[in-house]
């Protein structure tokens, strides 16, 4: 019964590094879809105002900023997340590794 506990708790702390890594993963994609669907606007705003191109600019800048952050701040918390249960891990594996 021991032995079942212990596997569990090793599968459950992998399954944590890996959704960590996952989410960390799936947080950068967003990020960049999102960009490039404000590049894609800000491009063609600028195609049918041209003299409001500096305005659109600045707005699509300081929006792929906020962007970064958010996507910086997530990518953090799930690393974070995941090397919190990775020395758990790492010390399972050696435990099997040597027969103990």
């Amino acid at each position: 019964m021991e032995f079942l506990l212990e596997m569990s708790a090793d599968l459950a702390v992998g399954l944590g590094v890996l959704g960590a890594a996952v989410g960390a993963g799936i947080a950068a994609i967003a990020a960049g879809i999102g960009i490039g669907r404000i590049a894609a606007a800000a491009v063609e705003s600028i195609a049918r105002q041209p003299e409001a191109a500096g305005d659109i600019r600045g707005i699509t800048i300081i929006t792929a900023a906020f962007i970064e952050g958010v996507c910086l701040f997530a990518v953090v918390i799930a690393l974070l997340t995941g090397f919190i249960g990775l020395p758990a891990l790492v010390d399972s594996i050696t435990k099997a590794a040597s027969g103990g």
